[in-house]
């Protein structure tokens, strides 16, 4: 650990501020508590402030355990007042950065907490963002913002971005356990920034620029969402041709290297891979660079639960002579992945929308999910419940869709009571469930 001083090579003092406390600055807030830090949270939502301060976690696979410990031994404390932030050594910033309608990227929430430092910001403060946008946003965006001050970046106060690398509900991969990349507005910041990650992660990453850290987050999800792009038009490929996806993925896994598994599904989900690449193929125009591989993938990729309700039509259409107007459906997952609570851009969503349009009544189920919660693109379904599982209720369906293939599902019981069950995860054939009426879409 350091030893608490300030100086232009080595660490900050132990005093971190992070705004932003959700899925990736709560995991955060705990890790640096965890390393030795005194972390003060910041964020406008008083109810999770509320939350932290009573030891009481609001995200599913963040144990209240470690919560308490840390705010129990004085290690960790929250607010909504940002005046704090005069108080602390280095401020993190975990805000979201979505898309607009018109797919462009939305700094919002960015700016408008820049801005908020401001009044607040000091000499020798290191400030770090760690939302995912394009190549150039803390060098372009944010240092002018700050600059207003009078103080300047390198000399007065210390600019890094790092790039969050949160895959939450994975017990393999920890926030301390995941190196962090890490890129400074000049030598003095990488190195401040340096010093302040070494001290909470397994290792750090430094980069010459915070263009070029901002550039490996957009580039490590565009990766994803491409490969993931490529299995989905195969599976609509190989199932015109009697072929299973999944059991090409499986055999072609065996081989030992050239090949990395992906797997297809519904449509992308989460706050990352839906979003991100378009972050880069906005910002390429400004350098009338076209981006026609990325797009291309993010057209697939977007076009998926479309293909998915049509399997659905087609299959009820067989099972029971008649479409999906006025049938009765139960979405099986309504989180984006698998064991979490995290419903952000999931495409289940996309799913029950296209569903109702067609005339189907939607229900949903999701152990982790009691009722769905605001939704800025969708807020009419606010507050729609979810119906138990049990074998009279999913024999009253017509169909059961599965979205999202969590652990603690009874796939049994779904199969044992569904009239037809459409697949889009595999979890029936993993559970070894196989049966003419269940689809694999």
């Amino acid at each position: 650990m350091n030893d608490g001083r300030i100086d232009n090579d080595g660490p900050i003092d132990k005093v971190i501020g992070i705004i932003g406390l959700g899925y990736v600055g709560l995991p955060l807030a705990l890790a640096a508590a965890a390393a030795g830090y005194r972390v003060v949270g910041f964020d406008v939502d008083a109810g999770k402030v509320e939350s932290l301060r009573a030891g009481r976690s609001y995200i599913k696979h963040i144990g209240e355990a470690d919560l308490r410990a840390a705010t129990a031994a004085g290690r960790l404390d929250a607010t909504t007042d940002f005046a704090a932030l005069r108080t602390v050594d280095a401020i993190i910033i975990c805000v979201p950065t979505p898309l607009t309608a018109h797919r462009a990227p939305d700094l919002t929430y960015v700016i408008r907490t820049t801005e908020a430092i401001v009044p607040h910001l000091r000499r020798g403060h290191l400030v770090v963002l760690e939302s995912t946008t394009w190549p150039g946003t803390t060098e372009e965006v944010m240092k002018p913002i700050l600059e207003r001050t009078g103080l300047k970046s390198g000399e007065d106060f210390f600019l890094a971005y790092s790039p969050e690398r949160e895959d939450p509900g994975n017990p393999a991969f920890t926030t301390r356990s995941i190196p962090k990349v890490v890129g400074g507005d000049g030598p003095v910041a990488l190195a401040r920034a340096d010093a302040l990650y070494g001290a909470i992660v397994a290792g750090t990453v430094k980069v010459s620029s915070t263009r070029t850290a901002e550039a490996v987050k957009l580039t490590e999800n565009i990766f994803r969402a491409v490969n993931i792009a490529l299995v989905n038009e195969l599976k609509v490929v190989y199932e015109r041709m009697g072929v299973d996806i999944w059991e090409v993925i499986e055999a072609a896994k065996t081989k030992p290297f050239g090949y990395m598994p992906f797997y297809p599904g519904p449509g992308l989900g989460g706050h990352c891979i839906p979003i991100d690449p378009f972050y880069l193929t906005w910002k390429a125009r400004e350098f009338e660079t076209s981006t026609r591989f990325i797009e291309l993938a993010g057209e697939i990729n977007t076009a998926m639960p479309h293909y998915v309700v049509e399997r659905l039509a087609r299959a009820l259409d067989a099972a029971t002579g008649r479409g999906l107007n006025g049938a009765t459906i139960l979405l099986l997952g309504l989180a984006y992945k698998k064991n979490v609570d995290d419903v952000r851009e999931s495409p289940a969503f996309k799913l029950i929308e296209l569903l109702e349009h067609r005339g189907a009544r939607v229900d949903f189920h999701d152990p982790h999910v009691a009722a769905i919660p605001p939704m800025r693109e969708y807020p009419h379904y606010q507050g729609r419940p979810r119906v138990a599982l049990t074998g009279a209720a999913i024999a009253s369906f017509d169909a059961v869709l599965i979205a999202t293939d969590h652990d603690d599902v009874d796939y049994k019981l779904v199969a044992d009571n569904a009239r037809l069950v459409i697949d889009t995860r595999n979890a029936c054939a993993r559970a070894g469930l196989t049966a003419p009426h269940i689809v694999k879409a």
